[in-house]
């Protein structure tokens, strides 16, 4: 990884920490009230993981369904220059995606980065596939239905994963939905890992 990545990512902890450290002295309440200005990234021990896999599945079509600030998206875009591939990142905020496209900017990663802006919902519709590799990470009582919208689209071999399966505890009940639902689908294998805020992790099997 270059020193561009590494200097953005670096800027983005120091944001997580200064973050963490203001809301320990404000109330729940108003945590909530402020939760679209919070970066909540995946955190490093995910970014890494999405890193390695999409480069050893050499995935080329890598599709993020929520951008955020776009902190996972650094992780993402670095694989794909790695594998000669292009992310297509969903994000319905425009101001998350004007702050995620400077970083990755500043990472030199720009070229490998495709904005599709407005509700998932909608965006997911007309996405071609076949789609290499997945990232869920948008309100989580919506990964039902855009797993339902990515399903057919999925190339053989193709790896999703969905984040915050553990945490935060508010999404629980949202995230086990979910691994039902996607451990119930056709040619879907499926297993939860306890790294960061808690991983499902898919494969899409060629011959269900």
């Amino acid at each position: 990884m270059d020193q561009a990545v590494e200097a953005v990512l670096a800027e983005y902890d120091a944001r997580a920490a200064a973050e963490e450290e203001q809301t320990r002295h404000v109330s729940a309440a108003d945590v909530g009230r402020h939760i679209d200005d919070l970066l909540l990234r995946v955190g490093p021990r995910t970014g890494l993981l999405l890193n390695l896999l999409v480069k050893e599945a050499g995935a080329r079509h890598i599709v993020e369904v929520g951008t955020s600030y776009g902190y996972s998206t650094v992780w993402l875009a670095e694989a794909a220059r790695h594998t000669g591939g292009r992310v297509t990142t969903l994000e319905i905020h425009p101001g998350k995606i004007e702050y995620a496209a400077a970083m990755l900017g500043k990472a030199g990663l720009a070229a490998q980065v495709q904005f599709r802006p407005g509700d998932a919902r909608m965006t997911l519709v007309d996405l071609a596939g076949p789609i290499d590799f997945v990232l869920l990470d948008l309100w989580k009582d919506l990964y039902v239905g855009c797993f339902d919208l990515l399903h057919p689209k999925l190339a053989a071999g193709a790896i999703l994963v969905a984040d915050n399966m553990t945490y935060p505890q508010i999404s629980r009940l949202a995230a086990a939905h979910y691994r039902r639902h996607v451990r119930a689908a056709v040619g879907m294998s499926s297993v939860m890992l306890p790294i960061g805020s808690g991983l499902e992790v898919s494969r899409f099997r060629a011959d269900p």
